[in-house]
């Protein structure tokens, strides 16, 4: 990558950056919905999150891009010698994959790094 006299960031912090922003973000929403609802649960949670079709699209969305990640992750991972990449597939399903992607593309520059 060209050097910018504007822009000096890594790119590895560029990532670390956006996975905070993305624990950030989807966090702030739900904290909102257990603040929110007595009833607060994750069956509940994910009832709403599936009770229309707007969501339901989401849903697939969502879940069609964590199935690529991982199968497109674990063997790059591996492949690199990423530490502790395993931590990706929890954090993703506990965090979020806006945290979880970002944050593994952090982990696999430090790898990069490393190597060179």
């Amino acid at each position: 990558m060209a050097k910018s006299p504007y822009f000096n960031m890594k790119r590895k912090h560029i990532f670390l950056i956006i996975s905070i922003i993305g624990i950030c973000y989807t966090w702030f929403y739900n904290i909102q919905y257990f603040m929110t609802y007595e009833e607060a649960s994750l069956v509940h949670f994910f009832e709403l999150a599936q009770s229309n079709f707007a969501g339901k699209s989401f849903g697939a969305d969502l879940t069609v891009v964590v199935l690529t990640f991982f199968v497109w992750f674990i063997p790059d991972a591996k492949k690199l010698k990423v530490k502790a990449w395993w931590v990706i597939i929890p954090l993703t399903f506990l965090i979020a994959v806006a945290f979880s992607f970002p944050f593994y593309l952090y982990l696999r520059e430090l790898a990069l790094e490393k190597k060179e």
